[in-house]
């Protein structure tokens, strides 16, 4: 469909007025990217993008408050009166590409700019005043026939940016969309070369899965069916072939199914509930040094801080994200003593125990009617335990002992690596007993553990 009537999308005002100011001043503009593309789906519409024959320049000239967001891509920003910002971007052309990056220059048609873009459902336009379509490609079409082809030869799209491969994933998982049979041809050919990508980029592409509306696993299980697990995360891959017991499913399988029951507004939580299952296989070629030898939750505390490192994320990310997998891989035995509970919840940490306890649940529910190793009725025994420790206060740091290193140094001890040492020590007999948290059991207790080991002292 081209410079058709439709009925008309809801286009905020401020793209209106963005548009009738530049085409007042003789710039032809469109509203063009994802925003189009949702709407003609069905959804709600993102973020508004527009096109435009005007330079950053003439952009820049023609409104008050401008933002240079990438002049040298074409784009600048535009502040409508709420303070929102539109990012408006000259009309352009590949002139190079290279696979991971193109170099554009400036064009006079809309049809160039769009006739550069990946997929056919991306390569529409409208016309926020005379309400068209403008649709040279048969993106509309392809929407409503769920139908994800590339605008032009698929090889030559996918060589111009491999990050179109993993673009073609989501977009096929997130709009139930089946990839054209020449496209994934060529998709399949060019997976090897997704390894030239940077980790920012191909972070950022499951970030937006893990962190999107849609169920992560529509997109995950065609990174399977691709093949591109086994090129950006073998140690996903594995576990499709690690078995759980008594299921009997594969452990990827659980995975997805968990990360689903998961909010998008939780990502860490989705984060680690993906990797959680990391720790099942045995040691492999490629593993991070500490494997040998490490129980499964240490060798999936290992491996899904190795899977962030290599994706260059955060160091807070991939802290909280390793932690959680280590012990959401390790519950408490569920007829564990209560001492059993404490040292589980002292080591993993109270203030994660939400967290733990979301991931659970969804792994519970993930299981049901599967034979999982967790029962309903057993999860929640569990989960009202630990609430019930954490409740009721009981010391589960050197912190919470009512003795400190200021009593040592008030009993004429000097400071030093023995402080922690005795804390720690007083700590584990308060967790097999927290009645033992009194300051004068605790402070005899010190000082026959120092006079036991004055020489050390």
């Amino acid at each position: 469909m081209s410079g058709s009537p439709i009925e008309e999308l809801s286009v905020p005002g401020a793209v209106r007025w963005i548009t009738r100011t530049l085409e007042g001043e003789g710039f032809e503009t469109w509203a063009v990217g994802g925003a189009i593309r949702d709407a003609l789906a069905g959804r709600p519409s993102g973020d508004w993008d527009l096109a435009t024959r005007a330079t950053p320049a003439q952009v820049r000239r023609v409104f008050r408050r401008t933002v240079p967001i990438g002049v040298g891509h074409g784009t600048m920003g535009v502040l409508a009166r709420d303070g929102t910002l539109f990012e408006v971007t000259t009309f352009r052309r590949d002139v190079e590409t290279t696979g991971r990056h193109a170099v554009v220059e400036f064009a006079d048609r809309l049809d160039e700019d769009l006739a550069r873009r990946d997929f056919t459902i991306n390569a529409v336009a409208w016309h926020p005043i005379r309400q068209v379509l403008h649709d040279p490609f048969g993106g509309s079409a392809d929407l409503e026939r769920r139908l994800l082809r590339t605008v032009g030869s698929p090889k030559d799209r996918f060589a111009e940016d491999y990050l179109r491969i993993l673009r073609a994933l989501r977009f096929a998982g997130v709009f139930q969309l089946r990839i054209q049979a020449e496209t994934w041809r060529a998709l399949a050919a060019a997976m090897h070369r997704v390894r030239a990508l940077s980790p920012e980029r191909v972070r950022e592409e499951l970030e937006k899965v893990l962190e999107g509306p849609t169920p992560p696993s529509r997109v995950l299980g065609l990174y399977a069916a691709s093949g591109l697990l086994a090129t950006l995360y073998p140690e996903l891959e594995r576990t499709i072939e690690a078995r759980r017991v008594p299921e009997g499913g594969d452990w990827f399988s659980h995975e997805l199914r968990t990360v689903d029951l998961l909010s998008p507004a939780r990502p860490e939580l989705r984060w680690a509930a993906l990797l959680h299952g990391l720790g099942e296989p045995g040691p492999g070629p490629d593993d991070p040094d500490g494997i040998d030898g490490a129980d499964t939750s240490v060798r999936a505390l290992l491996r899904s801080a190795a899977v962030l490192e290599r994706l260059r994320a955060s160091n807070a990310r991939i802290d909280r994200v390793s932690q959680l997998v280590q012990w959401a891989a390790r519950p408490p035995d569920t007829g564990g003593t209560d001492a059993e509970l404490r040292r589980w919840l002292a080591a993993a940490g109270r203030e994660r125990l939400p967290a733990f306890l979301r991931i659970w649940s969804a792994a519970v529910r993930a299981d049901e009617a599967r034979g999982g190793p967790w029962g309903r009725e057993a999860f929640l025994r569990l989960a009202r335990r630990l609430r019930g420790l954490v409740r009721a206060r009981v010391p589960l740091d050197v912190a919470d002992l009512r003795f400190s290193g200021r009593d040592l140094i008030g009993m004429g001890y000097r400071p030093g690596p023995v402080f922690g040492e005795v804390l720690r020590a007083l700590l584990e007999e308060v967790l097999d007993d927290p009645e033992r948290n009194d300051p004068h059991y605790l402070r005899e207790r010190a000082s026959r553990w120092l006079e036991e080991r004055k020489s050390d002292v």
